[in-house]
């Protein structure tokens, strides 16, 4: 297991400083979890697909990344973090194993970006499901500030136009940069999103791009 463990060590550490770029801290977590063999594979598989992607045009990226990220199983903050609500880093998801809907989105952003698709064109959208009583997340990503995004959604496999998805109903969308209202499918004025008491998605980038320091 020791030797295991050195070998994935070295694996990760020829990622340069990113999301997903283990420190010492995460490997004490994995190598001390009953599942580690699992969470190490998990990781392994992943990297792999980073380096597979690299080589694939915009579009391929965009639809493999959303496939990819959707094998991972869902599961309840509640369950997985203890927590009510909890904003996941990617590492976090990948080490888990499991989250729900805004670790997908939010994991499939930081991929993306890895993968070298510009952060303008990405944007997390906050959506109302028909018919579901809560608030979904999913990840958009927009060929241009005019065009129709594509919507990566861990409900569903495919990545289609967001004028496709009737089922959904955006209510606002953000990434690091800015955050917009929709109108029409489209990017519409620009405004400033109230997070209440905590904001998770300062949080969340806080965390991040901590380790990066």
């Amino acid at each position: 297991m020791k030797l295991f463990l050195l070998h994935f060590i070295f694996f990760t550490s020829i990622l340069l400083a990113n999301p997903f770029k283990l420190t010492k801290q995460d490997l004490q977590t994995i190598r001390n979890s009953y599942d580690n063999q699992k969470t190490i594979t998990r990781y392994k598989r992943f990297n792999q697909f980073l380096k597979e992607a690299k080589s694939f045009d915009t579009i391929k990226k965009v639809t493999r990344t959303n496939s990819y990220i959707n094998r991972i199983l869902p599961g309840y903050d509640k369950v997985v973090q203890q927590q009510s609500d909890y904003w996941s880093t990617p590492k976090e998801f990948l080490i888990k194993g499991k989250g729900d809907c805004e670790d997908y989105a939010i994991t499939k952003y930081f991929t993306l970006k890895q993968l070298g698709i510009d952060k303008n064109k990405l944007y997390m959208a906050i959506v109302k499901v028909k018919g579901s009583k809560t608030m979904h997340m999913v990840l958009l990503y927009f060929n241009n500030k005019n065009a129709i995004p594509l919507v990566l959604d861990n409900l569903s496999w495919r990545t289609i136009g967001l004028d496709k998805r009737k089922d959904l109903s955006v209510k606002v969308i953000f990434n690091e940069v800015d955050a917009h209202l929709m109108k029409k499918n489209h990017i519409g004025k620009k405004v400033r999103i109230n997070w209440g008491k905590e904001n998770k998605w300062e949080d969340l980038l806080n965390r991040i791009y901590k380790d990066k320091k």
